[in-house]
């Protein structure tokens, strides 16, 4: 069945236009934007299929060679669902340009979407103002986290270049389990003693996973 084939009334467009954006299912909304099915379904189910199998959430995830497995999803129609989630991103990243930091909540909010590759651990820096305000983040380390690899060096020519006064060191761990390791906690005493030396100050060194934080400043181990 086509969406012509539907009753007026039920159609997205319709739909959209009678009762608002808000009235409409997820499935619904995509089917907007990819606008034709296959020969054996229409957009709508072809939607309705590929969300009850992956939701919003991993669909986002998924890159273009996985989008095409998907029965109805060719090259371009891979390509409209990227843009729609990566259009997201960017109006997430843009809302959250000078967000003030005040708790390890917030660096965890911030820090939603921006990993580039969730199955890598990565050692990302944020630089603060005075206001505690982000001014910049930066990719420090790709891998492990480990003491011997990570030099203090590295972390404030950061911060010293975009004249930050106080720095959050952040990290994944892809495992999920957010707990803090003893190389994540030798890491966070070399930087606490580094930037005690160079008068900006470790605010926090949170660690995330995909859906909780651990905060080495809530949790008491910043000394």
């Amino acid at each position: 069945m086509r969406i012509h084939d539907l009753d007026p009334e039920n159609r997205p467009r319709e739909r959209f236009l009678r009762s608002g954006v808000s009235a409409l299912s997820s499935a619904e909304l995509m089917a907007l934007i990819l606008k034709t099915g296959t020969k054996k379904h229409n957009i709508i189910e072809t939607c309705q299929e590929m969300l009850s199998i992956y939701g919003l959430e991993k669909l986002a995830d998924l890159s273009l060679a996985e989008l095409q497995k998907i029965n109805g999803i060719g090259p371009a129609k891979a390509m409209q669902i990227k843009a729609v989630f990566e259009l997201h991103r960017r109006m997430h990243f843009r809302r959250n340009t000078n967000k003030k930091i005040r708790s390890a909540r917030d660096v965890f909010d911030y820090m939603q979407g921006r990993l580039p590759d969730e199955m890598r651990e990565h050692l990302f820096l944020l630089n603060l103002n005075t206001k505690n305000q982000i001014i910049r983040h930066e990719i420090i380390s790709v891998g492990t986290l480990n003491a011997s690899l990570i030099h203090p060096r590295e972390i404030f020519k950061e911060a010293i270049r975009e004249s930050a006064h106080a720095i959050i060191v952040v990290h994944n761990h892809p495992s999920g389990d957010v707990e803090a390791s003893n190389a994540d906690k030798q890491v966070t005493a070399v930087l606490k003693k580094a930037g005690s030396l160079l008068q900006i100050e470790l605010l926090d060194h949170v660690i995330i996973g995909r859906e909780s934080y651990f905060s080495f400043r809530e949790h008491s181990l910043l000394g």
